[in-house]
């Protein structure tokens, strides 16, 4: 159901008290209108804090600065007349008393008389007192077809037009932003050289992650990481190749859901953050980096709202890929924790979403300790796949080198000998791997010298890695993975010694 088509039904059902949260006021006020209009053309009253009531000149100025006179001409208008209230900033009063009283009083009264009242406010902050008279309606941002729309009145305007192609790829950019930021950041393409062209499409990309940034709870990540980058994990990038064309039109046609997402499960510094950048730039797709702790904030019921905002903006920006790091540390404990079950309804929210989404907002989420993670994240329907992510076998370790020295040594790879290197790193992972590079190309540059083989030797025989570190932690995620719990993103996982006479002599 539109906006509009759910704002005309309260309308018609007589809801008394309507609340917009969105920072789009220009662009409601129109659609308000257009609705009252489809309602039997009902007249609309504006007010705002600093002008009052604007529009009527009867009523011009009437409740300037004063939110409690504002309210009171509704009842000044004869209850046979059908009218809407919009009030903007209005959330800003809800906690006095006095208004509180008097929205609680005009409900009642209103029930009976073809009146609405509509609070426009820029974010969800309702009092507990006014939570059952407030009915919460959702303005989505511009669709696709609203954004070829204005596009199209921009282009008839200057008398140009475009390919098909070139304006679905501007369409196509532009979702995500507010009708405003697009008339802004087009006005300023056409100011700029004349026209529309195709390279504008940089300047879109460059507002929408000004407002990405600005909103504080999603990052647009910028990635260059190709599949070929990540060493081993073929069992992984086989699944990731077979829906690499899960997001066209194609397979619409043919049937197929969008792919909904994936868990990644496993130790520190195997590749999985890598893996969600590679997704993003293999499928040439935006890449939004979620910080779940940016979702929570002091005020009550703001947590909940940026869930929503950021959940409405992920849609927004769909086909995109979702990426969670580390979701274990930001929902772990979820049932304890003392802070007036926020953390339960912004985690109920969310995997809410997960199950029911039908948009292409591709979640790639992140674990490393997956006893902390609650049960209903496991649950099959919020994400395709489950995969583990383990420490590299020799093989995958040879590929792992391969990759990093071709990057840093492009020209005398060959010096290196791949097969010492990974046979002299056991229960490395691709991150220390990494590390121990750094170090050896310390040691060559102190000497003014290239790093050798046996540089990265030693280096490798100064690092502890965690998996002798950590190895009680290390051997509960491989046996939680070898008993079918999770798929292996690697053709041959290592297992320690004693999961492996576990798998070999199962317990009658």
């Amino acid at each position: 159901m539109s906006f509009s088509e759910e704002f005309e039904l309260l309308l018609r059902a007589r809801y008394p008290l309507i609340y917009i949260p969105t920072q789009e006021e220009e662009r409601v006020e129109t659609a308000i209108a257009h609705s009252a209009k489809q309602q039997g053309n009902r007249s609309v009253y504006i007010w705002d804090f600093v002008d009052g009531y604007q529009g009527n000149p009867n009523d011009a100025g009437f409740g300037k600065r004063n939110p409690l006179q504002a309210l009171e001409l509704v009842e000044k208008i004869p209850a046979t007349v059908a009218a809407i209230f919009v009030l903007r900033d209005f959330h800003r009063f809800l906690d006095d008393v006095s208004v509180s009283r008097k929205l609680k009083n005009l409900q009642r009264s209103l029930k009976a008389q073809p009146k609405n009242i509509v609070i426009l406010s820029s974010q969800i902050t309702i009092p507990d007192d006014l939570s059952d008279v407030l009915t919460v309606v959702e303005f989505p941002l511009p669709t696709a077809t609203d954004i070829r729309v204005e596009i199209e009145r921009l282009l008839a305007a200057t008398g140009q037009t475009l390919e098909t192609r070139i304006l679905d790829e501007l369409v196509r950019s532009c979702q995500g932003l507010s009708m405003e930021r697009i008339r802004r950041v087009l006005s300023r393409a056409i100011a700029t050289h004349g026209e529309l062209r195709p390279e504008d499409v940089d300047l879109i990309l460059e507002e929408k992650r000004q407002t990405i940034r600005q909103t504080q709870i999603l990052d647009f990540y910028p990635t260059t990481a190709n599949i070929t980058d990540i060493g081993g994990l073929d069992n992984l990038k086989e699944w990731l190749l077979r829906r690499g064309g899960s997001f066209s039109e194609r397979a619409r046609q043919y049937g197929l859901p969008h792919p909904r997402g994936l868990l990644l499960v496993g130790i520190q510094g195997t590749g999985k953050s890598l893996t969600a950048k590679a997704i993003a730039h293999h499928w040439h797709l935006p890449l939004l980096r979620l910080d779940v702790g940016r979702l929570f904030a002091g005020l009550v019921g703001e947590s909940e709202s940026r869930t929503r905002q950021m959940i409405q903006l992920a849609e927004a920006l769909a086909p995109c890929v979702l990426w969670i790091d580390e979701i274990d540390k930001a929902f772990a404990g979820v049932d304890g924790r003392g802070d007036a079950g926020t953390t339960s309804r912004v985690f109920g929210t969310f995997i809410t979403w997960m199950a029911e989404k039908t948009s292409p907002v591709f979640v790639v989420a992140t674990a490393n300790n997956i006893q902390s993670l609650p049960p209903e994240m496991l649950r099959k329907g919020r994400f395709d796949e489950i995969f583990f992510v383990g420490l590299p076998t020799q093989e995958e370790r040879k590929a792992i080198f391969a990759v990093h020295l071709e990057r840093l040594r492009p020209h005398t790879v060959k010096n290196y000998d791949l097969e010492r290197l990974a046979y002299e790193t056991p229960d490395f992972s691709g991150a220390e791997i990494e590390q121990m590079l750094v170090e050896a190309m310390h040691t060559g540059f102190s000497q003014n010298r290239d790093f050798t083989t046996d540089d990265v030797v030693e280096a490798a025989s100064q690092i502890i890695p965690l998996a002798r570190t950590a190895q009680g932690q290390i051997e509960f995620l491989q046996e939680w993975a070898a008993s079918g719990k999770a798929r292996l993103a690697s053709k041959y996982t290592p297992l320690s010694n004693r999961i492996q006479r576990q798998i070999q002599q199962p317990e009658p």
